[in-house]
């Protein structure tokens, strides 16, 4: 834990990819962007672009397991996506268990003052900001 200082961190879903970048030295994360996706499959420049621009030492791709534990379809999908970018940028990915994620960033939200549009203002960078902290956090007590 103590090599990685920068993170980026993606909250994947089929239509889109929220992206946030958090340090390992502070344990927190901030919104970066969303980037629209194609049943799954990014704009893989888009990725690269902020790659180039942020340098991460390592990435963490959101699990969304079932609230029992279990994998899911979804949770398939991450995990192909999270050794997409292994494999094309030859990074360290690790995954983090993302439930409720998405439900406490739209909280968040509405405790802001938005209330629903979530297409217009999508909460998927919050989403990725809070999975990323949680990350974080289980790193420095493990």
């Amino acid at each position: 834990m103590s090599a990685l200082r920068l993170l980026l961190g993606f909250d994947y879903g089929t239509k889109q990819i929220g992206v946030a970048v958090g340090q390992a030295i502070t344990g927190q994360a901030r919104e970066l962007c969303v980037l629209k996706a194609q049943n799954g499959i990014p704009d893989w420049s888009q990725i690269e672009a902020l790659l180039r621009e942020w340098q991460p030492d390592a990435l963490v791709v959101g699990l969304p397991l079932n609230m029992d534990g279990s994998a899911s379809e979804m949770s398939a999908r991450a995990e192909k996506f999270a050794r997409r970018l292994n494999g094309r940028f030859n990074l360290p990915v690790h995954t983090h268990d993302e439930r409720l994620t998405t439900y406490e960033a739209k909280g968040e939200r509405l405790r802001g003052g938005q209330s629903g549009g979530y297409r217009e203002r999508p909460v998927d960078a919050l989403a990725a900001a809070l999975l990323l902290e949680g990350w974080l956090s289980a790193q420095q007590t493990a």
